[in-house]
């Protein structure tokens, strides 16, 4: 019996990973508030490198109350936002049998769900993706793409390396890891320099942002390799040297916390950087850039709403 799955947060990255479930046989629905009517009447295209699809989903949701349950998996890709309430959001859709995979930048973010499903498997995931939203039910996936899961606390379950296994027999690379709380703080690596300074520079291009201020972006790739080792999380030597290099690389990009900031939306904040910022005050570690780009884009924010 092919899995079932249920994708809650029907923007890039979740639109993108459940198109490629669907692509190696699972059944997968989506709960879509903005682009509920489209979806519901022409589905999704994904334009990607390993092709261009139409993604069907086997239920279009607007509600819990349209949903015809049970999932195996519970895919959770929503953007981690003051305000947002991620257990009272998936509560409805969760059964005995449901493990929840999230798939979301940050740092410390695993216990909230923890705390609030003790019964269930709780599986982090991190994607290592270009992937935008371009318009209602249209996705272009620009670069990468590669997928980290791993249960929390510390192992990897028989259903966690199932799905995995799904994801790369639909074409994508996916690791399972019995460390993923490591896997977190190399994601951050990128995170915490790009995502902000985008932002904070007026709109500018990821390879933009590197070209003129490479100096400025290492030193706070290091210091985030920093508070991972501090926290107990040793990071590969070459991983400062490996992000620089994959930027120069891969195409001219908008984060994803620009794009929020050009739509008006929350931003990312507190799980891209203050979390970071907190833990390194936590463990005494200095953090000046850091803590500088912590500051400037919560006065981003102020400004926002005044």
């Amino acid at each position: 019996m092919a899995m079932n799955v249920l994708v809650i947060g029907s923007g890039a990255v979740g639109s993108f990973y459940g198109a490629l479930l669907a692509r190696a046989g699972v059944h997968v629905s989506l709960l879509c508030r903005s682009d509920y009517a489209h979806v519901k009447r022409h589905g999704i295209t994904i334009n990607s490198l390993l092709g261009s699809w139409q993604f069907k989903p086997a239920q279009v949701l607007h509600s819990s109350a349209e949903w015809q349950g049970p999932a195996d998996v519970l895919l959770l890709c929503t953007k981690l936002v003051p305000g947002l309430d991620q257990a009272a959001l998936i509560r409805p859709f969760v059964d005995a049998q449901t493990a929840i995979v999230f798939i979301q930048n940050g740092v410390d973010i695993e216990p909230e769900l923890q705390a609030a499903f003790p019964d269930n498997e709780v599986v982090s995931g991190l994607a290592f993706i270009c992937c935008n939203r371009m318009a209602a039910g249209e996705i272009e996936h620009l670069a990468y793409g590669r997928l980290v899961l791993g249960n929390v606390p510390g192992f990897v379950s028989a259903k966690t390396a199932q799905l995995a296994a799904l994801f790369i027999r639909a074409g994508i690379d996916c690791q399972a890891t019995a460390d993923i709380v490591a896997a977190r703080w190399q994601k951050c690596v990128w995170n915490a320099p790009f995502n902000p300074l985008s932002v904070l520079s007026g709109g500018l291009p990821t390879l933009t942002i590197l070209q003129n201020q490479e100096a400025l972006v290492r030193n706070i790739m290091h210091e985030v390799v920093a508070i991972a080792a501090a926290s107990g999380h040793q990071l590969p030597a070459n991983v400062v040297d490996d992000n620089i290099t994959k930027t120069y690389n891969m195409p001219p990009y908008k984060t994803s916390m620009l794009l929020d900031a050009e739509r008006g939306q929350p931003l990312e904040t507190e799980a891209i950087l203050g979390n970071a910022v907190r833990a390194a005050h936590r463990l005494g570690v200095a953090c000046p850039h850091l803590h500088t780009l912590y500051a400037l884009l919560k006065l981003r924010e102020l400004s926002a709403i005044c």
